[in-house]
């Protein structure tokens, strides 16, 4: 009983990290220009934004099936790790 309730505490826990990342991912994206993500080679921002969408509800419906989370979460991630960081800095131009 225990080894259960503990579980999905730490379940919701990261279900509700991945929702605040998920939420910050699409209000970052939002807020850039649209010519800065091809300008970094990646994806443009409407794709983007639809896969971070995509993300979202993917990570809403994590307890129905884990392997949705987890798609989502990976998604989020990618965007989190790789996209945002580039296109900061596009935006910043370059550090002295």
């Amino acid at each position: 009983m225990i080894a259960s309730s503990f579980s999905q505490t730490i379940f919701l826990i990261l279900q509700i990290i991945s929702i605040a990342g998920a939420a910050y991912a699409i209000f970052h994206a939002l807020r850039q220009r649209a010519d800065a993500f091809p300008a970094t080679g990646k994806l443009t921002k409407n794709a983007w934004l639809g896969i971070l969408a995509v993300g979202l509800l993917l990570t809403l419906i994590g307890p129905i099936v884990i392997m949705f989370w987890i798609i989502g979460v990976v998604a989020i991630a990618v965007y989190l790790v790789d996209v945002r960081p580039k296109i900061d800095g596009i935006q910043r131009g370059p550090r002295w």
